[in-house]
């Protein structure tokens, strides 16, 4: 930037010119495409952070940095005389960055919004929150030499870091929640019922890896449960959870809510795989692969239920569609008439 190229205007104008250039490009009360790609990169991301750190844990290298928030004693970055180790942990610790970036894009596209859609802006607060919270917990996992319950309540909030982005993209799609629930109460019933059960699997199969081999370093305790007896109580809640999941499922086939009905088959499609992917690693010895392929399904789980649940109540975008649905019904019928 110099006088050369806007010739005639000060610096201050080209300055002034350049904000306003910048702050044009923030969206001012509409959800438009750059809110939905943040809040997609926002969903993802929570939940590809899951990913590296199942490999952190499934690789051994949940010491690879052995300090915090410190990689070394002398170095924040992983040193070649760490080895694969810790180029895999400081990687997880890279990708951190890359949430702090997202929540901060993200909060910058929703805060002039914040009058017209409070719910954005809240639940950008939440994910930007959620961060440090994360990193501190990461921190005191180091430092803890992986205690299995700390490591345990890592992935709890990953999960309801998962959720809550769900929640973003869903709003941003749908608008704002017009508070009144869409479906009879047996089945809102039916999908909080769903919902708990899934949660339940979701935390007791945490309290099962805590006792099972993959500790993410040869040296770090286990909670010392039996994982055999709790492999079983994994299950039983899994198994509820599917045969809610289906009656949810029948219930929505006879409601003219195509939404909650996407979103159901979508559920019982996912419990299926996980399902399946469990017994699988239990028979096999509990692979690696199959282990990691467990997590990001459960933050996958975890997501649709959310969905499930969302939607389940009226949003603007479900009643902009009933009306012009409303409407072209009534239109056809005149034009037979």
């Amino acid at each position: 930037m110099n006088q050369q190229e806007y010739p005639g205007r000060t610096v201050v104008d080209v300055v002034v010119d350049v904000g306003r250039r910048v702050r044009a490009w923030f969206p001012i009360s509409t959800a438009e495409r750059r809110v939905r790609f943040i809040a997609w990169a926002s969903l993802v991301s929570q939940t590809l952070i899951v990913g590296t750190g199942g490999a952190v844990r499934l690789t051994g290298s949940g010491l690879g940095c052995p300090t915090w928030p410190r990689c070394t004693e002398d170095s924040f970055i992983a040193t070649p005389e760490m080895g694969i180790h810790g180029l895999v942990e400081f990687g997880n610790r890279l990708l951190t960055f890359v949430l702090v970036i997202i929540a901060i894009v993200a909060f910058l596209f929703v805060v002039r919004m914040r009058r017209e859609r409070p719910d954005l802006f809240r639940l950008s607060i939440l994910l930007g929150l959620g961060i440090p919270v994360q990193a501190v917990l990461g921190g005191v996992t180091v430092l803890t030499n992986l205690n299995p319950w700390i490591v345990g309540l890592h992935f709890v909030v990953s999960a309801a870091l998962v959720a809550f982005a769900t929640m973003f993209v869903y709003r941003v799609y749908r608008g704002r929640s017009l508070g009144r629930i869409l479906v009879p109460l047996p089945v809102r019933t039916l999908g909080l019922l769903t919902a708990t059960g899934a949660w339940l699997t979701v935390l007791i199969g945490i309290v099962v890896t805590g006792s099972g081999p993959h500790a993410g370093d040869g040296g770090a305790a286990r909670n010392g449960l039996d994982s055999e007896l709790l492999q079983h109580w994994h299950s039983w809640p899994a198994y509820v959870t599917f045969a809610l999941s289906l009656v949810l499922l029948a219930a929505t086939l006879r409601l003219s809510l195509p939404a909650l009905r996407r979103a159901s088959i979508a559920l019982v499609a996912i419990e299926v795989v996980q399902i399946g992917v469990g017994i699988a690693q239990a028979r096999l010895g509990l692979p690696e692969i199959l282990v990691g392929i467990h997590m990001l399904l459960a933050c996958v789980f975890v997501a649709i239920v959310t969905l499930v649940l969302m939607t389940m109540r009226e949003t603007e975008g479900s009643r902009a569609r009933s009306v012009t649905a409303q409407a072209a019904s009534e239109f056809e019928l005149a034009g037979r008439r």
